[in-house]
């Protein structure tokens, strides 16, 4: 309430005569209204203004007072300037800008509205939480306390049935200065059943973004930690930084889990852990991610990501993430128009049944500088790209310990012009050195520097035709000759032992992912492209495309669809329909029998009642790319609201080779404009030498209307009458 709205009302309305900033027409046959003009900001609006000697005002009929985003509403109000007191006759409403409201049959004021009383009064927060009292008094302009309360943001619709939930309370103290509601003697009831009691219960009013307190329990059922209980507890630390601790309780597990958030002008950070004693595994288990991002001086960003966990099986067993492998990073990155900058040195955690991290390149290096010139005498546009690369290995045997460093410098120029036809011809020509150094592998040599000419020519020829519904249809043929000079290094591949093939480099001199492999020698690409605009937002495109070489390159693997003097024929396409139907797939088929090498599809659908979508993926045995034997799944995913407070999600993974479902999860939720019932279940059946299958059953209940959030009308319940 706003202490200064009445005093400068009653000041206008009792001024002299002469000075009276009011205009009072009245008229008792045709009822006209008499306004009152705002001194300052004040705007006072009665059917009928009285004055009864000089110590009475009566203002009556639809009276409304406006201040300061405020609006005050009554049928009859009553200046005491005797007692100095304000009697208001309802019924009342005093709106407090957009987060609180009052509605009272009566009450009584002092002018600075700081204390007083309103009877059979309501207060609404947010437009979310309900509080009704026999009476409410307003104490030192800062608390309205309310006496025999009933607070509920259930829909009420009359009197005869209950709200699915209310707190009941003897008193109820609203701190406006800390925005704060202090229940006595609270009783929390369902379906206006009592539950649970309270001697003293405070709780953030709908205002309040963050409060320190306790946030909503879950309980879950799993058949590795039995049933346990979930209660996290949110310690706010400041406007910029606040604390979750979640203590987990089960008879086969003490957990908590942690989050640590902070914000800093120039930059945020998170952390995410969690410390347990379990049956499961001997002595403390525990995990931490972190990860921050900062904006530096000169357009300089530094990010880092903590990834660490005790145990293989310990993210897993806990449904924390199914990552296996982890990785810490730290870098320092700058983009900007023309030029690239960026260093990082990562470290990885490998989960994975059967490796080891002593023999695996655990931490990497890496420096990368990128710039683009454009020479106005030659035209077109250069770029210098230079770089170094070391990772190491922990063990100190030979080979297995192996360690490798890496430094590369490449020019590169290229150009393109548009020729007769509408063809366009885009060249490329460039020189790239790569310095090479090797320990602990004997069958490597120690230093070796490669020296790479390169240079390519690119043409296109778009053809585009306009269809008498509107759509459009663009047709493009490609093709790209070119020379790559020089011969890979006498080194392991340890960088590029995963090779893509796809439409992204189609066109490419080389598709290894890193530098320490170059596709050598001549080489041609053939490819189609095609994209449809529809006429109402719809687009499908499709690409096939197949490369040819002089010689047959070793360092590709069977399945990566570039083995062999001509690569698999590359098939790709998408399809998206203005009715959210998006349907995308992609495979590279032998070049003799037209065998699947590797395929992958997904569709997806989204409505506005929910969203579905599909996955397959097939990828044949490769002892290479440590694949023992073919792998082919399917994924399903969805989510549908199904009525006004129902929704369900269900998830499936399907293994086909072994002929059996690895994962399947299946949730319920209700919701309405008072509380959010969630219902998981989840199964994994595979099982390992790390980890065994387990259920897990997972019920949270939430009673909204004490928090900030933004209202979804469409979960609001609706009164038959």
């Amino acid at each position: 309430m706003n202490r200064r709205l009445l005093p400068l009302v009653l000041a206008a309305l009792l001024a002299p005569a002469h000075a009276l900033p009011v205009l009072a027409q009245q008229d008792a046959q045709a009822g006209t209204r008499a306004e009152a003009e705002k001194p300052k900001d004040a705007v006072l609006i009665a059917d009928n203004l009285r004055l009864i000697g000089r110590n009475k005002l009566i203002a009556e009929g639809n009276v409304e007072a406006f201040y300061d985003g405020m609006r005050l509403n009554a049928s009859r109000v009553v200046y005491d300037r005797k007692a100095d007191t304000l009697a208001i006759e309802g019924p009342i409403t005093l709106t407090d800008g957009e987060d609180v409201v009052i509605l009272a049959e009566s009450g009584e004021l002092d002018l600075g509205l700081q204390n007083g009383l309103l009877r059979g009064a309501r207060m609404i927060m947010n437009q979310q939480l309900q509080l009704a009292a026999v009476q409410i008094s307003r104490v030192a302009g800062r608390y309205s306390q309310l006496y025999k309360v009933a607070a509920t943001s259930c829909r009420v619709c009359d009197s005869k049935t209950p709200p699915l939930w209310q707190i009941r309370a003897k008193k109820t103290t609203h701190d406006q200065e800390t925005r704060q509601l202090y229940f006595e003697n609270a009783q929390l009831r369902i379906m206006d059943v009592p539950v649970f009691w309270l001697p003293r219960l405070r709780l953030p009013d709908p205002t309040v973004e963050r409060a320190t307190g306790f946030l909503i329990p879950e309980l879950q059922q799993n058949t590795q930690l039995g049933l346990g209980l979930k209660l996290p507890y949110f310690i706010k630390m400041g406007d910029s930084r606040d604390l979750t601790l979640t203590p987990y309780l089960s008879s086969k597990t003490k957990t908590v889990e942690l989050r640590y958030r902070q914000a800093f002008r120039n930059g945020r950070l998170e952390f995410n852990g969690a410390l347990s004693d379990d049956t499961i595994h001997t002595g403390t288990r525990g995990y931490l991610f972190g990860n921050g991002l900062f904006d530096l001086k000169r357009d300089y960003k530094l990010s880092f990501n903590i990834e660490a966990v005790t145990d293989r099986a310990y993210l897993v067993e806990y449904d924390y993430s199914d990552k296996d492998r982890l990785e810490s990073e730290a870098a320092l990155t700058r983009v900007r128009r023309d030029e690239y900058i960026r260093g990082a040195l990562t470290s990885y955690q490998t989960l994975r049944e059967g490796e080891d991290n002593s023999t695996l390149p655990t931490i990497i290096g890496e420096v990368s500088y990128e710039k683009r010139i454009f020479p106005k005498a030659l035209g077109g546009e250069a770029r210098l790209s230079l770089g170094a690369h070391s990772h190491y290995r922990y063990s100190d045997l030979d080979i297995d310990g192996r360690d490798i460093s890496r430094a590369d410098a490449d020019l590169s120029w290229r150009n393109s012009w548009t020729l007769p036809a509408g063809i366009r011809a885009e060249y490329h020509a460039g020189l790239a050195v790569d310095g090479f150094a090797v320990q602990q592998d004997s069958t490597a040599l120690d230093r070796d520097t490669v020296v790479t000419p390169q240079t390519s020519l690119i043409l296109r020829w778009p053809w585009m035709k306009s269809a008498r519904n509107g759509a459009i249809h663009v047709i493009e043929p490609v093709a790209m000759i070119g020379w790559t000079g020089g011969d890979n290094p006498n080194l392991p591949n340890d960088e590029s032992t995963r090779v893509e093939f796809d439409e992204g480099n189609l066109l490419s001199l080389s598709r290894f992912p890193s530098y320490d492999r170059r596709e050598r020698g001549s080489q041609a690409a053939l490819g189609l492209y095609w994209t449809r605009l529809g006429p109402r937002g719809g687009s499908s495109t499709f690409a096939v495309g197949q490369v040819y070489r002089e010689t047959a390159d070793s360092n590709f693997s069977v399945t990566s669809g570039l083995a062999g003097a001509s690569s698999d024929l590359l098939v790709a396409g998408q399809v998206q329909t203005p009715r959210g139907l998006t349907l995308s797939a992609r495979t590279l088929l032998s070049d003799q029998a037209f065998d699947v090498t590797k395929a992958e599809a997904r569709a997806d659908w989204q409505m506005p009642r929910g969203g579905f979508g599909a996955s397959y993926v097939w990828l044949g045995a490769d002892a290479a790319e440590d694949r023992a034997s073919t792998v082919s799944e399917w994924w399903l995913d969805g989510s549908y609201r199904f009525s006004r407070h129902w929704s369900g999600t269900a998830d499936w993974r399907y293994d086909i080779v072994s002929d059996r479902t690895a994962e399947a999860g299946l949730g319920l939720i209700y919701r309405n404009e008072c509380v959010q019932l969630n219902l998981s279940l989840s199964r994994r059946f595979t099982s390992s030498t790390i980890v065994e299958p387990s259920t897990s059953l997972g019920f949270t209940v939430r009673l909204t209307g004490f928090s900030a959030d933004s209202i979804d009308k469409s979960y609001t319940r609706t009164c038959r009458n």
